[in-house]
């Protein structure tokens, strides 16, 4: 892609203004919180601390809306205690110029390495640099520095102690997840009465799973029907494949076909009511026609063999879904419900070693984390320096335009810096001229920038520029508080707001961290770990150990989060300046529908692993381990850029021509694994020849 092309797509996408449910209950509790901050502080202290706290508030609330499945008031806290340090060191320090720049580069340097340990952190991180910049010239002595820290802190306690006191939808986010997740799994059954080989995307599960890790304190309060229903939608998955595929048996068309449709479609509805049910905290409503045809007796006398287990299998299963999704009044913490099986997700102090392994993973010179972190710093002091050698005052603007619009990818960063312009402009000039015709003092001030972050918090989610245009106008109201210069604050935000876009635009393409390089890199871990997944389960087939055996368990989660790290690269790198390098845009669909029909060849065969105590197939384990040599040794000729060959599998195969294992998909799914790797092959070989 064309550079001029780039930044078109990422100006639109800057720009663009998403339809998005809107939770206008949460955004008046948020500014709710800010209001009583402002009204306090500005009774007692007046606008200066007035104007610090407002921040504090501002952001703790800005933090309880992150995709986070952390508790939002440890989110609140958080970020008021982190903010209120930033300032309080960064005023003992802002009086040195050398000092402050010093201090200024660290404290970028650790928010962009922030992003290692999650996007919520990044954000959370970046923004304390952003408000640091305004908070620390708000002080005048030590005291009050001490003072404006505190009442910044006390900001995050009010909008954690607001959303303890005042709750809504209580568990939502946890909640949203887990009826995504069904309702993913109902939108896969319905796509597979048409397409019997249907993909189906891995992400609603994943998320779901995340969701579901919780603290000691949540596990005690967690409401039972968002305890098992996740595990059973992971079971469900593999059940329908097997129930569609024609491999298994069920003809493409004809009775048989026929019943399996009824039933997809039947199991469609009981996971949308189930999903829905979960998602409102309602009982279950199941629909009359999906419970008969899950219930008629015909199944038994139309389906045979596997299809007919499936069939069973996924009625059991469903029925277990809906007992699961009912509202119950006792919590997981409850007996029978006990808290041993839950996900564990440590406490924030526990976090603390957690982060700091993943910032030192990240401390290579390849890491796009890393690049971002030293990309970000530079450009934050740059701007800083620029700000205050130019002739226009305020010139923490630019700084903080850079260090709020900077990702660790090209295109995040791009269209954050042509939506924060464009929002800061709109912004601006609608509150410039509200208060040149209306001429507000300091209360009325103060009221105006309340209701502009009301705007903001209920905007925010559909897209950045919307946000911004009242983040713009909220600054403008809570500096007017004070009675600051309104005509050279507009002038000066806006001149810096977009001399620090464009910087922030300038070292993405002076030293970038560009996605397209590393797109084979991403293919082999994706085929390196859908291999271990396929070799571990036909290993089951020579021992069996029943279905819940934690290393296909384990090696099926390697091999979801290979395949999203993939998409979520092929996405950045669509978008990127970049001519590709070996591997284009048609060769990595290619790639990627041949690994995703690999994984799901692999989960047919989890879907029939033999029982406890079957007997064994000697064969399944000569399979295994040619599966486990040939996708090592093929991940590894991904990466020098050669050619993959599957001699280890075909040799297998070629060896199970005359007395094939005595299994009805064993050597049936092998084949197909070949196919889908042979088709790896192709895409590889033609994107290589069109270099």
């Amino acid at each position: 892609m064309s550079w001029l092309r780039a930044l078109k797509e990422t100006a639109r996408s800057g720009l663009t203004v998403e339809r998005r449910r809107l939770e206008p209950v949460v955004a008046a509790r948020a500014a709710l919180g800010l209001a009583l901050v402002v009204g306090f502080s500005l009774a007692l202290f007046g606008p200066a601390v007035a104007a610090a706290s407002a921040f504090g508030a501002f952001q703790a609330a800005i933090a309880t809306f992150q995709r986070s499945w952390r508790p939002r008031p440890t989110l609140a806290l958080a970020s008021g205690a982190s903010l209120a340090l930033s300032t309080f060191f960064g005023y003992l320090t802002a009086a040195h110029g050398a000092l402050f720049l010093a201090l200024l580069l660290l404290w970028t340097f650790l928010a962009g390495l922030a992003w290692a340990a999650g996007p919520t952190a990044g954000i959370i991180a970046s923004s304390n640099v952003a408000m640091m910049l305004v908070t620390v010239t708000l002080p005048t002595s030590v005291a009050t520095a001490a003072g404006h820290a505190a009442m910044i802190f006390a900001g995050g306690v009010v909008q954690a102690v607001l959303v303890v006191v005042l709750p809504v939808r209580r568990w939502g986010a946890q909640r949203d997840a887990l009826a995504d997740a069904l309702a993913a799994e109902a939108d896969y059954a319905r796509r597979l009465r048409h397409d019997p080989v249907a993909p189906f995307d891995p992400l609603p599960l994943m998320t779901a799973r995340s969701a579901a890790a919780v603290t000691p304190g949540q596990a005690r309060r967690r409401p039972a029907e968002l305890h098992g229903a996740r595990g059973l939608a992971e079971r469900i998955r593999p059940v329908l494949a097997s129930l569609a595929d024609p491999a298994v048996g069920v003809p493409e068309e004809g009775p048989q076909r026929a019943r399996v449709r009824e039933l997809l479609a039947a199991a469609g509805a009981v996971l949308d009511a189930a999903a829905h049910a979960i998602r409102h905290g309602e009982p279950v409503a199941l629909p009359a026609p999906a419970t008969a045809a899950l219930r008629t007796p015909d199944t038994g006398a139309i389906l045979t063999g596997p299809s007919r287990r499936a069939a069973l299998r996924l009625a059991a299963l469903l029925g277990d879904v809906v007992e699961t999704a009912e509202p119950r009044t006792e919590t997981t913490g409850t007996p029978g419900h006990g808290t041993a099986s839950a996900l564990a997700r440590p406490s924030l102090v526990r976090m603390a070693p957690v982060v700091a392994a993943k910032v030192r993973g990240e401390l290579r010179r390849d890491s796009p984390v890393l690049r971002h972190a030293v990309r970000v710093s530079v450009v934050t002091a740059t701007g800083y320096l620029l700000g205050g050698v130019l002739p226009f005052g305020h010139g923490f603007w630019a700084p903080m335009a850079s260090v709020m619009v900077m990702r660790p990818d090209f295109s995040q960063t791009y269209a954050r810096s042509v939506a924060r312009f464009g929002g800061t402009l709109i912004g601006v000039a609608l509150a410039t001229a509200v208060v040149q015709s209306a001429h507000p003092g300091t209360y009325l001030s103060a009221g105006l920038s309340v209701v502009c972050a009301f705007g903001m918090y209920l905007l925010m989610r559909t897209g950045y520029a919307a946000g911004q245009v009242f983040v713009a106008a909220y600054v403008v109201f809570l500096l007017g508080m004070q009675g600051a210069d309104l005509t050279q604050t507009v002038r000066d935000r806006v001149t810096l707001t977009l001399l620090g876009g464009l910087l922030a635009m300038l070292a993405y393409a002076v030293y970038p961290a560009w996605e397209t390089p590393r797109l084979r890199g991403r293919l082999a871990d994706w085929l390196a770990s859908v291999g271990r997944y396929a070799a571990v389960v036909t290993a089951r087939y020579a021992d069996p150990a029943g279905t819940g055996s934690p290393d296909v368990r384990e090696a099926l989660l390697d091999t979801r989060a290979a395949r999203v790290a993939w998409q979520e690269a092929v996405d950045r790198a669509t978008h990127e300046p970049v001519r590709h390098r070996g591997l284009s845009h048609a060769a990595a669909e290619q790639a990627d529908h041949a690994l995703a029909e690999f994984g799901r060849v692999a989960m047919l065969l989890e879907a029939h692993l033999p029982e406890r105590g079957a007997p064994p197939e000697p064969a399944a384990a000569t399979l295994a381990e040619s599966l486990r040599r040939a996708t090592e040794r093929g991940a590894r000729e991904v990466r020098e850029r050669k050619e993959p060959r599957w001699e280890d599998l075909r040799e297998t195969l070629d060896a199970w021509s005359a007395d094939p294992p005595d299994h009805f998909l064993l050597h049936k799914g092998a084949v197909l694994l070949l196919e889908a790797l042979d088709e790896v092959t192709t895409a590889l070989t033609d994107s290589t020849r069109a270099r």
